[in-house]
């Protein structure tokens, strides 16, 4: 998890500071124009400034994360206030806009810098002191909910929780039970923290669109598009395009999906398939619906640590260093222990608190197959700090190509960490006990095509339309079905009340709001690095691909995680694959699967 820079007032004090700093030069060079140097004093002088503070503030974060009292949520909101009186001071607006007037004279890697602290300080500028002060407010005590509620699975006729649950109960029940009705009944649970969390995203909606307008963006979502160089319908017709471009393997999939969990729960076929009958909360995978390539029993007697240092271990073999010994003193891997006044967030998360080696990750690891891909995918995250974190990459550049090629290189080690040559080589699967090929094939599909439509379609409408559109709230649940309708072939047990808010249950769309789309982008971006890994690096087929042990794919990944946001991401994914975003290659992968789909659904009703 990359944290924002949370923006506030400036202080006569750091003005004052700021406006020292403006009367500096760079040290002499040659090459270097009037306005570079002063633009080059001017980002020197900011980001030291705002490292400190930033450092705090993820400091402060990370503490009201993982040990949730209004105590920690109290510092982290006084932490975001104090890193926001730099960052989003009218010096550093005003400053950075007349230096961007001139980037025809400056150093491109400087306009970079000046263009993120821009989109920075636009996140909650200085001009609105008491609509960001709220806005940071109400952002912590939306976290301090998320992160510290306790989920229930019964009641007492008083209403008096008699069976609190963690996520990962829930998540082990969607994915192995076989009685409907306590799958609605964890669903349904699931479901109840939205509840809680509507009021704090209708404040939300309306603080974060302020900010936003401030700055001169039309919305709120319109900003956070902004750090692709895109405009908000530039966005949302390549997602849209995603979203047509998996269609046909989609409506294979949903067909397919929809029969065999009928005939798995003996109910008659459905038009849309009940959501509490996939084994994920909101449906954006489909784990289990192919038995064969359950791989649970695999993982039986291996330990929680094992997960998260075979981890480590591959990214080793691949010639990256091992992790800093801080990072396993201070990340918080595991979960918390049954009967422990501590709550923490429950969702996997990577963060970067000081921009140098302070690398950390938050996880609930169990010994299973979906820890131990997530545990790949959060130490991508890891790497890609790592690999960025030097002197020649400024601070304020210190990030991914761009937020979807952070999450692309964690789903490439996931997908990695899927492949049966890799789970032969660590001894998981044994020779002659790997899940049949095409089987296995399927339910990597169930998981990786079927997210495409959940995040390209239902979460990025839901956050334009929540955004770009005001919806109001009391459409929010309605909106929000028609599109898992609509998009995911996926419909509520029973119908859900106007005051309830699903939506609101997806972490994101609190804490990371209006960038889901990052994800799906990611998904392309995923298949295409891995397919020329395995194809033009390993020479191997892209379903039967292992990297680990290959130097060649670790200096093939080093030379893209090294330039942080240095470089425009189209530029830096043309250069490593040879072709822009598309769905090219993720089609490629499971292109067979659709003759196998067609002789699966052979005279069955798939219309939806």
């Amino acid at each position: 998890m990359s944290r924002r820079l949370p923006l506030f007032l400036a202080s006569s004090a750091l003005a004052a500071t700021l406006m020292a700093a403006l009367g500096l030069h760079a040290g002499p060079s040659r090459k270097a124009t009037p306005q570079e140097r002063e633009a080059r004093a001017f980002l020197e002088v900011t980001s030291g400034l705002i490292q400190p503070l930033q450092t705090v503030a993820n400091q402060a974060a990370w503490t009201a994360a993982t040990d949730v009292t209004p105590e920690h949520t109290a510092a982290r909101t006084a932490a975001d206030k104090a890193l926001a009186s730099v960052s989003g001071s009218k010096l550093v607006i005003e400053k950075t806009r007349s230096l961007l007037k001139l980037k025809s004279d400056l150093d491109p890697l400087s306009v970079r810098q000046l263009t993120k602290l821009l989109l920075a300080a636009a996140d909650s500028p200085a001009t609105l002191p008491e609509v960001v002060a709220k806005r940071i407010e109400a952002e912590a005590r939306q976290s301090s909910i998320l992160d510290g509620y306790t989920f229930c699975l019964q009641t007492n006729p008083a209403g008096a929780c008699i069976r609190p649950s963690s996520a990962n109960d829930i998540d082990d029940i969607l994915r192995k039970s076989r009685n409907l009705k306590e799958r609605e009944l964890a669903w349904v649970a699931s479901k109840e923290i939205g509840r809680k969390l509507k009021p704090g995203l209708t404040e939300l909606q309306t603080l974060r669109n302020q900010v936003a307008r401030e700055m001169g963006y039309s919305s709120f979502f319109a900003l956070q598009v902004a750090d692709y160089g895109m405009t908000v319908a530039e966005m949302m017709e390549l997602v849209d395009g995603m979203v047509a471009a998996v269609a046909p393997v989609y409506d294979g999939l949903h067909c397919f999906a929809k029969h065999t969990l009928a005939e798995r729960y003996k109910q008659p076929v459905p038009r849309l398939i009940p959501a509490h009958w996939i084994g994920n909360r909101w449906a954006q995978s489909w784990p289990g619906l192919i038995d064969s390539a359950n791989l649970d029993p695999f993982f039986k007697n291996k330990s929680r640590e094992f997960i998260v240092r075979t981890a480590e271990d591959f990214y080793v073999s691949l010639g990256f260093p091992r992790l800093p010994e801080s990072f396993w003193q201070k990340s918080d891997l595991y979960p918390v222990d049954r009967g422990s006044p501590r709550k923490k967030n429950s969702h996997a998360s990577a963060w970067h608190i000081d921009g140098e080696g302070d690398v950390r990750s938050l996880m609930s690891v169990e010994p299973n197959p979906q820890w131990f891909g997530t545990a790949h995918h959060e130490l991508g995250h890891i790497y890609y700090y790592m690999s960025y974190s030097r002197p020649e990459v400024p601070f304020l550049l210190r990030a991914g190509a761009n937020r979807a090629f952070h999450e692309a290189v964690g789903e490439l080690a996931r997908l990695a960490s899927e492949q049966m040559p890799y789970l032969r080589k660590l001894g998981l699967v044994r020779q002659g006990q790997e899940p049949d090929a095409a089987g296995w094939l399927l339910q990597t599909a169930l998981d990786s095509v079927v997210f495409l439509p959940f995040a390209a379609g239902t979460m990025t409408h839901f956050e334009h339309d929540l955004y770009e559109g005001e919806l109001p709230p009391s459409e929010w649940q309605a909106r929000w079905w028609q599109y898992v309708s609509r998009y995911q072939g996926v419909q509520a047990p029973k119908a859900r009340g106007e005051e309830l808010c699903d939506a609101c249950t997806k972490t994101h769309i609190n804490d990371d709001p209006a960038q889901y789309y990052d994800y799906a982008l990611a998904s392309l971006i995923k298949f295409q690095l891995h397919d020329h890994i395995c194809t033009k690096i390993l020479k191997q087929d892209v379903r039967a691909c292992d990297y680990s042990g290959s130097q060649e794919v670790g200096r093939f990944l080093q030379k893209i995680l090294a330039k942080g946001a240095t470089r425009d991401w189209r530029e830096v994914m043309r250069e490593a694959t040879g072709e822009d975003i598309g769905p090219r290659a993720m089609l490629a992968y499971f292109q067979p699967l659709v003759a196998d789909l067609e002789k699966r659904n052979l005279g069955l009703d798939c219309s939806r």
